[in-house]
């Protein structure tokens, strides 16, 4: 049976929220499936692409996916794909993929799409894979679904932004594994990039003096929001794409403010911005992540350019492992820079349910290489 695609409408919210129920049950994390003011707002957002798979016979929906974009950062997000059981297997879900990312990126506003795909199943992997994006990166235990399950990333790119990347001159040594990953997978190149040893990198002692402060925790959204454009009135200083605090992590002495976005359902945090500069908190970044654990967030991550020696070195001492690459994130004038995930996970690390495709299997590599000199470094294991 034949089906046609459409953009979502206002009257398809109830059908699209029954949609949702019987693909992912009461599990599914993301409001755009469940909450019918948050699925409103993003129908009427015009930059939202949103398109519905009906049946030619009618207007019921058999299929959904959204490409949320953010013309400030010429970003888009792939999320909320959703087929009907019934439809499964007759390249749906490849052909919503297909042309939401081709409505998104023939506006001439975005960049590049990203995708955070469950590795619950090989099939999603595949299906980005086929609509022209690469892997990228693995983070386990991301996401609170149908249990703690891992992530995977892809990214689909606009014609000729990769050839427009600027050169990394250095990386620290812990971030090599990824960067071979992303080589083997995705053909992109960090032949010019030398390793060096991150100011402060190395391997996870546990929690520092520093353990002991006191950090507070704000989390009135509105109040959130004002004070974080107070503070970073230039939209160059608060690039995080499509994520806004809803937090400020604070210590009693107020001399920094960590703003993130913490997300109950899924029980994770992004840490999106630092004032007054990020390694003003690098002394308490393991009180911090204990307050983060205490919300109810067992996955915390971060993001930073690939070129911030200093940062990363703050991160990774921390115990945050080197995630995920997103070559060509950020355009600043005529050139695109990489930018790297980090994470940090309180869970223990199960990979036994996950279905990691060999499109991700390097990354799964890199990760397990990272955490290994994080948490379990070999001069301890001998002695």
């Amino acid at each position: 049976m034949s089906v046609t695609l459409t953009p979502a409408a206002l009257q398809d919210i109830a059908d699209l929220r029954q949609l949702y129920f019987e693909v992912y049950g009461h599990g599914y994390p993301v409001p755009l499936g469940s909450d019918p003011a948050e699925m409103r707002r993003l129908i009427t957002d015009p930059h939202t692409h949103w398109l519905v798979a009906r049946r030619a016979d009618g207007d019921e929906p058999v299929g959904s996916v959204v490409v949320q974009t953010d013309p400030g950062t010429r970003i888009g997000k792939l999320l909320g794909l959703a087929v009907h059981p019934a439809r499964r297997h007759d390249g749906l879900a490849g052909r919503l993929t297909g042309a939401a990312c081709a409505d998104a990126l023939a506006t001439g506003t975005v960049d590049s799409v990203y995708a955070t795909v469950r590795v619950v199943t090989e099939g999603p992997q595949h299906i980005v894979v086929r609509n022209g994006f690469r892997p990228l990166g693995l983070m386990p235990n991301a996401v609170e679904v149908a249990g703690c399950e891992s992530l995977a990333l892809f990214v689909r790119y606009a014609d000729g932004v990769l050839e427009q990347r600027a050169t990394v001159a250095s990386v620290p040594a812990p971030l090599a594994p990824l960067l071979a990953a992303a080589e083997q997978t995705s053909d992109i190149g960090y032949a010019a990039a030398r390793t060096v040893e991150a100011p402060g990198a190395g391997a996870f002692s546990g929690p520092s003096d520093a353990a002991g402060t006191a950090m507070e925790i704000v989390t009135a959204r509105s109040f959130v929001r004002r004070r974080f454009l107070e503070r970073f009135p230039d939209p160059a200083d608060r690039f995080f794409p499509l994520h806004s605090p809803n937090a400020i992590l604070t210590p009693e002495d107020g001399v920094f403010e960590v703003y993130a976005d913490l997300d109950p359902a899924a029980r994770s945090c992004s840490l999106i911005a630092v004032h007054p500069y990020p390694a003003a908190m690098a002394h308490a970044l393991e009180p911090l992540m204990t307050a983060v654990t205490r919300t109810g967030a067992d996955y915390a991550e971060t993001l930073l350019p690939l070129s911030d020696t200093t940062g990363l070195g703050a991160f990774l001492t921390a115990g945050f492992v080197p995630s995920a690459l997103y070559p060509a994130m950020r355009r600043i004038g005529d050139r695109f820079h990489d930018y790297v995930v980090l994470s940090r996970t309180s869970r223990q690390i199960d990979f036994r349910g996950a279905a990691v495709s060999p499109l991700v299997r390097p990354y799964l590599s890199a990760y397990l290489r990272a955490w290994t000199a994080t948490y379990l470094p070999l001069h301890e294991v001998v002695s």
